[in-house]
């Protein structure tokens, strides 16, 4: 039965600017390409691919009263995500500044996420408030939370009585902030969705793939996971059991959200009542469909 409860995403939103070169790249080069601006953050990111597919979703975010936070939320609500909970403030709306190489790998990039750093609390209030749950009536539907939030935000994620209902997808962001959701990643209505450096992170070891990242994973106390690992198998696994897919062979553009991508598709999936093994096929299917195109 389909989830008709809209999925919160929770989390950055902000401008990418990305540059895109066909030229191979080392430190210092300055080469000739295409730089490109397009809404951005793991959260927005998510909500987009979501509302994409017909999906009911809203954001929970922050971005400035500047005139690049009026258009980022202008584009948003075009695209049918919900921004009624989005909180304003008066610094600037957050940036990701990234170069791609020919093979749409990231050769370098820079998020700039201080405005979510700063108002994460003001970020997750609608979830405590009452305007949208409450510890006393929690949100019992989908939840998405990115890595971008302060530990001290993350960390209750795990048990604080106004998360218990959620079934909550927590999402890194980057191999750097992995390490922020050790605890929250044990919510018994939460999923993992890491890539294999982030779990190698988690686990404080080398894993030598998804599946074996999974298993140390659930072994470290996590609900539920799902690992990708580049263009070798992706794997999910919970208590019931480990489930491996491989992606379809297909030519890089761009990687930029390509994990964004797969979530969503998982996501959505999994709210339309797919059984895991559809659920992790069209989640890889969506990412390889992601990277091979602009």
């Amino acid at each position: 039965m389909t989830d008709t409860l809209p999925i919160l995403c929770a989390g950055s939103a902000l401008w990418d600017i990305i540059a895109r070169t066909d030229r191979r790249m080392r430190p210092g080069f300055d080469v000739p390409g295409k730089i490109s601006r397009q809404l951005g953050g793991v959260a927005l990111n998510v909500a987009l691919a979501l509302a994409r597919r017909e999906a009911p979703v809203a954001l929970l975010s922050a971005v400035g009263e500047d005139a690049e936070g009026a258009a980022l939320l202008a584009e948003a609500a075009l695209a049918g995500i919900d921004c009624t909970h989005v909180a304003r403030t008066a610094d600037p709306t957050d940036s990701y500044l990234a170069i791609e190489d020919p093979l749409g790998e990231v050769f370098g990039a820079v998020a700039d996420c201080a405005l979510l750093e700063r108002q994460g609390a003001a970020v997750l209030s609608p979830l405590l408030d009452g305007r949208l749950g409450s510890a006393a009536a929690p949100w019992a539907g989908g939840l998405v939370v990115d890595g971008n939030f302060p530990q001290g935000l993350l960390d209750p994620l795990a048990d604080a009585p106004a998360y218990r209902a959620a079934r909550i997808a927590l999402v890194p962001a980057s191999p750097g902030k992995a390490g922020r959701l050790a605890r929250a990643m044990t919510h018994p209505g939460s999923t993992l969705y890491v890539n294999r450096i982030e779990a190698e992170i988690l686990c404080e070891a080398p894993l030598p793939g998804a599946a074996e990242a999974a298993e140390a994973l659930l072994a470290r106390g996590a609900a539920r996971v799902v690992v990708t690992d580049s263009h070798r198998p992706a794997a999910a696994a919970d208590a019931d059991g480990l489930l491996t897919c491989q992606p379809p062979q297909v030519t890089a553009r761009t990687t930029t959200g390509a994990g964004d991508a797969f979530l969503a598709a998982h996501l959505d999936a999994s709210r339309r009542g797919a059984d895991p093994r559809a659920a992790l096929e069209a989640a890889v299917a969506a990412a390889a469909a992601h990277i091979s195109h602009i």
